[in-house]
């Protein structure tokens, strides 16, 4: 991505979201799996253990957090410097005064997830065709990006600025939302995705509270761990 930071966005971001949902299954299968339990001792365990409003509203800002940094992240400008020169020149960047070069821009998706990519030009000087893009995952889009040397000779700087989604919404509402405010797509995308944790927790808990329990499985602590080192790795 143009900041340099790629691993929201790449493996290590779909861990963190992977690692969520992946963490209320456990959660679930810890409540499943001491039902019988609670039956037998109710009353002690009534007051004892974690809220699942709050269990879910946890698992939906980790969630929310790493989808945020995702989106945020790989966003921004770009900056690219040009000469105008009174002579053309076989370095892109170096311009006869009054002409314009065609650079490739590439928008990389190293993550699973497609994303909705919009590059727009940031400054006087440059022009990009087309201004939006859909990249799927683990692959990439280009687009082209012209850069125009003033008639006046010297070092000039043009910039690019690139707004990036999760494609977790159609094409024409992000558009749509992206013409009001560049924010407006991700608070979308974050509200949707919270609101499906959300239901997802309260189907899977429903009113029971999660205990921690003193007593596991080694089969549960060992199955946990492995998806642990192979989400994080």
């Amino acid at each position: 991505m143009l900041t340099g930071s790629r691993a929201l966005l790449g493996t290590q971001g779909l861990a963190y979201l992977l690692l969520g949902l992946s963490a209320l299954l456990y959660l679930y299968d810890l409540v499943a799996n001491d039902g019988r339990e609670r039956d037998r001792d109710r009353d002690r365990s009534r007051d004892q253990g974690l809220s699942p409003a709050l269990v879910v509203l946890l698992l939906a800002g980790m969630l929310v957090a790493a989808a945020t940094a995702a989106m945020v992240v790989p966003a921004g400008t770009q900056q690219f410097g040009v000469v105008s020169a009174e002579f053309a020149s076989e370095n892109p960047t170096v311009i006869q005064q009054g002409e314009s070069t065609t650079l490739p821009y590439t928008v990389p998706n190293a993550g699973l997830v497609p994303v909705v990519a919009y590059v727009e030009p940031g400054s006087d000087g440059v022009a990009i065709e087309p201004e939006r893009v859909r990249v799927g995952g683990r692959s990439e889009a280009t687009v082209e990006m012209t850069l125009s040397a003033p008639p006046e000779t010297g070092y000039y700087r043009r910039f690019v600025t690139e707004h990036r989604y999760l494609a977790l919404l159609p094409m024409p509402v992000i558009d749509t939302l992206y013409d009001v405010h560049p924010w407006l797509p991700i608070l979308a995308i974050d509200a949707g995705l919270a609101g499906g944790v959300a239901l997802l927790g309260l189907v899977l808990l429903g009113g029971r509270r999660v205990r921690v329990r003193n007593r596991s499985s080694r089969h549960n602590r060992s199955t946990w761990r492995r998806l642990l080192r192979y989400l994080t790795r």
